[in-house]
């Protein structure tokens, strides 16, 4: 027991030090570890489980909407990097330089992609001659490297994984339709694969990317109460392609300039299911998006017949599920910490009377519901409480982001509830950025976003000034 005991106090109480217990649960369910280098990670197999799961359904959905996976360079050359003056000016302090190869200095230093706009719109500008040539649809699953000062496994680190989707279209009608669609994509995923609920919105003048005529966001809400931003698509209109000359000949034979898009998705969105669905007993995996759904432990192996019946109920729950059998010497004690720390959905435990019965005992890592299953009928029932599991932990993480959801009408309430109330504060806002930046300054709030489907004028002032106001804005501390 003393074991037992040991796994799980080794994780801090989330309500005691949040930041504690995340970085205690990407350690003690071996999702990540640290490396030689500064601000980098090692994404370990339980870890990278999840990613590949992550990037398989995502895959599967960019690819009914037509988007083709392609490969570009990791390098950018600086004279590429320099040709989108506002792009390159919002990503400079975080770029990462290549300065020799070998033993000798290199006539032109070389970026490690932060992102790869420029890198897409120098291959675009060779491949598009005609309108015959639209639209591309191109995704790249890559790393891309951002000098971090500050870094958290998974939230921000100086490598990271991602996807990002970089498209051209004819006309601009087009390309706000793709941002549009990827952003919906986005937001479907996260909340039917992985149960995390977002606002869907638009992002302000001063917190969209650099270079983009319009940045469209998806913001989650975590335990804490403080917002992710989970994923973005980014309408670029043709200022990319009037910098790089990406033109087409029309149908008149005129040359027109394309209009570009770009969106993506990192390994950030792990740290949000650990976030929104993680206990004090560690990770909680929604089972759509867990790599093992299903963990079997006999009890009492000793006893004749409990293991081979075990390993019999694994191979038939292997048509329906992701199951794996615990048949280690550890404690039966130990092996349900174990997988619970580690977020397996179900648990089945499968002793001597449970086999004189004809039935297994059934736990919930979610509830810790103990459900007795008869052994003839457990390829039916699994899938069954599987799918219930997902639905209701959506449920439960819709319920708390809508109970910390507060509204603010003047900035003596926006102060106060910044500084009592953990969540997303809705307030009017004036469309000043200096507004936006006293907010940020004096509160370390940020604008969210102006959402989409939320359109309530909860006041006609600013929350900040007190001027005229038409525009909601969500605020929030943010990771």
């Amino acid at each position: 027991m003393a074991k037992e005991k040991k796994l799980v106090e080794a994780i801090t109480s989330m309500e005691e030090d949040f930041a504690q217990w995340y970085t205690d649960v990407v350690k003690k369910a071996e999702l990540t570890d640290y490396t030689s280098v500064k601000g980098c990670m090692v994404i370990k197999p339980a870890g990278y489980a999840i990613w590949e799961n992550i990037q398989s359904e995502l895959d599967r959905r960019f690819k009914e909407t037509g988007v083709q996976n392609v490969y570009l360079p990791m390098f950018i050359p600086e004279s590429l990097l320099q040709m989108e003056k506002d792009h390159v000016e919002g990503f400079a302090p975080e770029v990462a330089w290549v300065t020799q190869g070998g033993m000798a200095p290199l006539q032109e230093k070389l970026c490690v992609r932060p992102t790869s706009e420029t890198l897409f719109c120098d291959f675009y500008k060779n491949e598009i001659h005609s309108y015959r040539d639209l639209p591309k649809v191109y995704n790249q699953w890559c790393s891309v490297v951002r000098w971090e000062k500050e870094t958290r496994p998974f939230l921000r680190s100086r490598e990271f994984l991602w996807q990002e989707g970089h498209t051209a279209h004819a006309t601009a009608e087009e390309a706000e339709a793709r941002t549009v669609q990827m952003l919906n994509v986005y937001a479907d995923f996260c909340e039917e694969f992985l149960a995390v609920p977002v606002v869907r919105g638009q992002k302000t003048e001063k917190e969209k990317f650099a270079g983009a005529e319009a940045t469209y966001t998806i913001e989650a809400l975590m335990h804490d109460g403080k917002a992710l931003q989970s994923g973005t698509s980014h309408n670029f209109g043709d200022g990319f392609a009037k910098a790089f000359g990406i033109q087409y000949a029309d149908k008149d034979n005129q040359l027109r300039h394309v209009h570009q898009t770009s969106w993506g998705m990192t390994t950030r969105m792990i740290g949000a299911i650990i976030m929104v669905h993680g206990d004090d007993s560690g990770l909680v995996l929604p089972p759509k998006v867990a790599p093992l759904q299903v963990m079997v432990i006999p009890i009492q192996m000793h006893k004749e017949g409990v293991t081979e019946k075990a390993q019999e109920l694994q191979e038939r729950l292997k048509k329906v599920c992701r199951v794996n059998i615990d048949v280690t010497d550890k404690s039966p004690g130990w092996k349900f910490a174990e997988q619970e720390m580690r977020g397996i959905p179900l648990r089945i435990e499968l002793g001597p009377k449970d086999i004189e019965e004809n039935q297994c005992v059934v736990v919930r890592r979610d509830t810790r519901e103990k459900i007795t299953v008869s052994l003839e009928e457990v390829e039916e029932r699994i899938p069954v409480l599987l799918e219930q599991m997902q639905k209701e932990m959506f449920e439960r993480a819709k319920a708390h982001r809508d109970a910390h959801i507060w509204d603010a009408h003047d900035y003596e309430e926006f102060k106060e509830t910044a500084e009592t109330k953990p969540g997303f504060i809705r307030g009017m806002w004036c469309g000043d950025q200096a507004c936006e930046d006293r907010i940020k300054e004096e509160l370390a709030v940020t604008s969210r976003c102006l959402p989409f489907h939320d359109k309530e004028q909860i006041s006609d002032k600013c929350v900040c000034c007190g001027r005229p106001a038409h525009k909601l804005v969500y605020w929030g501390k943010a990771y």
